[in-house]
């Protein structure tokens, strides 16, 4: 009985150890993976290298043609891309910029 009340202390740890660090870790990762999966042509993507552009093409293999500048298509591999603006974010945002007197 003495030595289960000895271990009761580290298996807590080991819980919360499990709850702060590693589970959130996980949930991180796996919308990371969904949202490269999503990849689709047109989408605004910002690189691991802090390079950003325009989705030129992409066949759903391991790599994708970044635009960086107008005429000038990188490809990368999907693991490079960091974050995504989908399509419908940005014509939101050309409707905003249109109505918007400047």
């Amino acid at each position: 009985m003495e030595q289960l009340q000895a271990l009761l202390p580290f298996a807590l740890i080991i819980l919360v150890f499990w709850f702060l660090i590693i589970r959130p870790t996980r949930k991180r990762q796996r919308a990371l993976t969904e949202m490269r999966d999503q990849i689709s042509v047109g989408d605004k993507v910002m690189l691991t290298s802090g390079m950003a552009g325009t989705v030129a093409r992409a066949d759903g293999g391991e790599h994708v043609g970044v635009e960086i500048a107008p005429g000038v298509v990188v490809t990368v591999v999907v693991a490079a891309i960091a974050s995504r603006e989908s399509v419908a974010t940005q014509e939101a945002d050309d409707d905003r910029a249109a109505d918007d007197p400047e």
